[in-house]
């Protein structure tokens, strides 16, 4: 009895760990097809950041993480394929975005997951979830027939709890995904654009969709390193301010080498610049990686252990 109740547990936890299990590893199909193939080797692709963060009235040192790796998720459902059988199971490149910074005293976490099928460039999901000191909020952007369906559960009164339709216009959030797919993808001149789930929430704006520029250059500037270097610049000029996606050309992947983000501070209006450095790369199965010894691995990525 109690061998068949550990088999059950056991199962039961393998279904539920965030890497591609035995029955749901994600193949090249036809859906996929313009990714890469190093996409489908079983890897997701960990990239670790040095950040200067914008907030509040100055700029505050600390971390980001970007992981990409592919799996199925269920176009109808918007939740990853665990069980392996449906005909509405696309191959996803997932993006997950971890920013970690201290302001003062007290630390900040912000997690953002975009799930995007790169053969029609749909991005189903936005999640984003940030937590400080004083408390938490919780968003999500759901793809609909007429555009988006935004949810969002805050602690402040004035955000309170909100669930409403947005119409279709480019994520931001969704950039990274569309570059590491192919920079053809990235809208150049006049667009709207929808706020990134983050910033929206640490400046405090609304969802609705604003007027947008977008460039695609060489990058000019001294903060990033690496050679054949393009940028991808988006101004929002309602907002005062200027989204710059740096990434490596050269890479079959496009691999973000990191982003400037301008704005003012909700709190003396002055216009400061998040600034995201890479660290280092690796390819890993990270969702193996979970025994204690395991965390030297992170020295690869010139994290922080705790």
């Amino acid at each position: 009895m109690r061998s068949s109740i550990y088999i059950t547990v056991l199962f039961t936890f393998s279904l539920f760990t965030c890497g591609n299990n035995s029955s749901n590893i994600v193949s090249q199909n036809s859906n996929s097809a313009s990714l890469d193939p190093i996409w489908f080797e079983g890897n997701a692709e960990i990239s670790s950041f040095e950040l200067q963060q914008n907030r509040y009235n100055s700029i505050h040192k600390g971390e980001a993480v970007l992981i990409f790796v592919t799996e199925p998720f269920l176009t109808d459902k918007q939740v990853k394929n665990d069980s392996g059988k449906s005909k509405n199971s696309v191959s996803i490149l997932k993006n997950n975005q971890i920013r970690r910074f201290t302001t003062g005293i007290y630390d900040y976490s912000i997690f953002t997951s975009i799930f995007t099928d790169p053969e029609n460039l749909n991005t189903y999901k936005v999640s984003n979830s940030s937590q400080d000191w004083c408390g938490q909020t919780f968003s999500q952007i759901n793809k609909s027939d007429q555009g988006y369906q935004f949810q969002l559960h805050s602690y402040f009164e004035f955000e309170g709890d909100q669930k409403v339709d947005i119409e279709q216009a480019v994520l931001e959030d969704e950039l990274y995904n569309l570059i590491r797919i192919n920079e053809k993808n990235l809208t150049i001149g006049a667009f709207k654009i929808i706020l990134a789930s983050h910033t929206a929430r640490l400046l405090h704006k609304s969802m609705n969709p604003v007027d947008a520029i977008g460039t695609l250059e060489t990058y000019k500037g001294t903060d990033m390193e690496g050679q054949s270097l393009k940028a991808y610049k988006v101004v929002m000029p309602s907002l005062q301010r200027e989204l710059e996606i740096i990434y490596d050309a050269e890479s079959t992947t496009n691999e973000i080498v990191g982003w400037k983000d301008s704005s003012p501070s909700v709190f003396d209006n002055t216009v400061r610049t998040t600034i995201a450095k890479r660290k280092n790369i690796i390819w890993s199965p990270y969702w193996n990686l979970n025994h204690a010894n395991d965390i030297a691995d992170r020295k690869k990525l010139l994290l922080k252990n705790f």
